[in-house]
């Protein structure tokens, strides 16, 4: 299989041979940053069109088609108007901490792409406890959100800064229950130990029932997580004009809004990871003939296709159910999720003790 290690390493060897180690590595990181800091820019760029252009097909109308061809420029242009726009700051707000607010968020989700990996061997870090350090990072994300809340001295914004933290804590329980059942299948926290796990296939299909539960769980989780409809209460316009973020305007509302999109990202990939197989090209079992095949599609197509598909379900969900209330979205999580998942999970630790999977 085409692997893109070989590109990180030579870059790696040239750095070291030509400078002195510390440099080298600062000039590592200063490569990596800027990759990371363009990968953020272009799936801005690329999911907020892909959420015009799937709402327009859901609702059998033609979305952005006038800047560039078929609508292709619409964002590069939102996002110049959001650069040259003035950022205003309210009468009575918390100055520093509503300034604060949109550059924790953005950073926490710069920091949790470190174990991601988009392709064979390109990873930033490989590290022991991947799966576990996403999770917890990706947690302290609300404290963003309640900072900006609070700090915006709006009844609006703080109602929809609690609604968030209080959906966020809650819908965490039953996305780390779905994790910790594809770990106790692999036996591992480390995200290229569970993509190897599946090489002669996915866990949604070698997993049974539990895996298949696990994920659909997995998915409703982290559309609540990210504050996405039919669970974007934090944000509802009708009530709450833009919920947390009702202050924000010029730049400090683009960071908020890209740090949404590059969330929906990363908890894309970590389903694609722990249920899709990553990188992992689809195989099957010992047909050696048609996993060959399977072989000759780039890693990075695999994973990226994977994360894409995932990322359409969820941006489906927002066009087909409508908007919960707080009560019913709380009591998905406590009465029915929560203890769904651990039912599920103590089911997927019999199938691995017994060794039921494939």
């Amino acid at each position: 299989m085409l692997s893109l290690e070989s590109i990180t390493n030579s870059i790696h060897a040239w750095l070291n041979n030509t400078f002195n180690p510390t440099l080298a590595l600062l000039l590592e990181f200063v490569i990596v940053g800027t990759c990371a800091i363009g990968l953020f820019t272009v799936l801005g760029l690329v999911l907020v069109l892909m959420e015009r252009k799937v709402s327009a097909y859901m609702q059998i109308r033609l979305g952005p088609n006038r800047v560039g061809y078929g609508g292709s420029m619409q964002t590069l242009a939102d996002t110049l108007k959001l650069a040259v726009k003035e950022g205003l700051t309210p009468d009575g707000a918390d100055k520093f901490l509503f300034n604060l607010a949109p550059f924790i968020v953005i950073i926490i989700s710069m920091l949790i792409l470190a174990p991601i990996p988009f392709a064979k061997g390109f990873q930033i870090w490989d590290m022991n406890i991947g799966v576990l350090y996403v999770s917890a990072v990706s947690s302290v994300s609300v404290i963003g959100i309640l900072m900006a809340g609070w700090a915006s001295n709006n009844k609006y914004s703080l109602l929809g800064a609690m609604r968030s933290g209080a959906q966020i804590v809650s819908y965490e329980l039953s996305a780390g229950l779905s994790i910790l059942s594809i770990i106790v299948l692999t036996g591992s926290l480390k995200i290229s130990d569970i993509i190897a796990s599946q090489e002669n296939g996915w866990w949604i299909f070698k997993g049974h029932i539990p895996a298949v539960i696990a994920f659909v769980i997995f998915i409703i989780a982290v559309t609540a997580e990210t504050n996405r409809a039919p669970f974007d209460l934090a944000e509802a316009e009708s009530e709450l004009t833009a919920g947390f973020h009702t202050e924000y305007s010029g730049m400090k509302f683009a960071l908020f809004f890209l740090a949404e999109y590059v969330n929906i990202f990363i908890a894309c990939s970590l389903g694609a990871i722990l249920f899709l197989g990553g990188w992992m090209p689809l195989h099957i079992g010992n047909w050696s003939g048609f996993n060959h095949i399977m072989d000759f599609i780039p890693s990075s197509i695999w994973f990226i296709s994977k994360v894409f598909f995932l990322i359409f379900v969820i941006m489906w969900f927002r066009w087909t159910f409508p908007r919960l209330r707080v009560d019913q979205l709380l009591n998905l999580e406590w009465k029915y999720l929560l203890p769904i998942s651990m039912f599920n999970l103590l089911l997927m630790t019999l199938v691995a003790i017994m060794g039921w999977h494939f």
